[in-house]
């Protein structure tokens, strides 16, 4: 604060880390500083009552996602909605076959992409389902490839004793890529709720959703969370597009089952709908941000 009491500026823009930008968005637009916060919390999915705390502290809120607007619109908040990034950043049409060549995938295979969490609590509760819905599936289609992210060789290292552990007959292609290439490369893929699922809805594959948590979290998120539903492309289109098997529902035998079904049909329904939502948020996010800061200022 001592900086900006010194060196004054027009406008802050805080992107993201809202425990500490909102803090010092409060101070700054306290002492007259227009302020613009750039990635809005979650507060439309949870403690909702923070949002008049970001009023408070922010001039305008800059949303990737359309129905956060909304949310912020019910409280009379300013916020524009510019798109998403990664909907700019990602193109409408993904190539399978480059993806499988850069991970050294056979192309004449199926791929199912297995991605458990990129945290550690996340991959011991997902784990075991998700490597015993492999199995099942394996033994349905002996053909059937399964390609793992890791994020690290700590992640890597906990997947592969899971593995042994649980179904050491399979064969798992573990690499320490993106999760967009591994993505990319398969025919379906088998993931944790989080922005994952946005980032496949947006490469267009079809997907199933896990999720599992401790027994308190799940307590907890249950009285918590204000929204339908968990993943992204749904809650973006207000429907169920993707299956969501959470907590006691996260079983190898509804992962099994919907992925069968993914895996032998041509999901037509389910890909247009993804590329349609891919457009709504598709907006040149960074050229709007820009524009609503300099009209903020009056630079525009």
């Amino acid at each position: 604060m001592k900086y900006f009491t010194e060196n004054p500026v027009d406008v802050f823009v805080g992107i993201d880390a809202p425990d500490f930008n909102l803090r010092l968005e409060l101070d700054l637009k306290k002492a007259g500083t227009k302020t613009v916060h750039y990635v809005s919390p979650s507060v439309w999915a949870w403690r909702q009552k923070r949002i008049h705390g970001i009023a408070e502290a922010t001039n305008l809120v800059l949303a990737f996602l359309p129905f956060e607007k909304a949310f912020y619109d019910k409280f009379n908040v300013p916020c524009e909605f510019v798109g998403h990034t990664l909907a700019d950043a990602i193109p409408l049409e993904s190539d399978k076959g480059a993806a499988q060549e850069l991970l050294g995938l056979d192309k004449d295979r199926k791929w199912l992409a297995v991605l458990p969490g990129s945290r550690g609590n996340e991959l011991k509760m997902l784990s075991q389902p998700f490597i015993e819905t492999c199995l099942k599936l394996s033994k349905d289609d002996p053909t059937l490839g399964f390609v793992v992210a890791a994020v690290n060789d700590k992640r890597k290292q906990q997947f592969i004793d899971a593995w042994q552990q649980y179904a050491p007959e399979l064969d798992f292609h573990i690499v320490q890529d993106t999760a967009r290439n591994v993505i990319t490369a398969s025919d379906a893929v088998l993931l944790a709720s989080g922005t994952v699922a946005l980032e496949c809805m947006l490469l267009k594959r079809p997907m199933v959703v896990g999720y599992k948590m401790n027994a308190i979290t799940a307590f907890l998120a249950k009285r918590l969370v204000k929204t339908k539903y968990v993943s992204l492309p749904n809650i973006l289109a207000d429907d169920e597009i993707v299956k969501e098997f959470l907590l006691e529902a996260c079983t190898p035998e509804n992962l099994h089952a919907e992925l069968t079904r993914l895996l032998s049909g041509d999901n037509r329904d389910m890909i247009e709908k993804f590329t349609e939502m891919h457009h709504w948020i598709r907006k040149d996010a960074d050229k709007q941000a820009a524009d609503a800061v300099l009209k903020m200022i009056d630079r525009l």
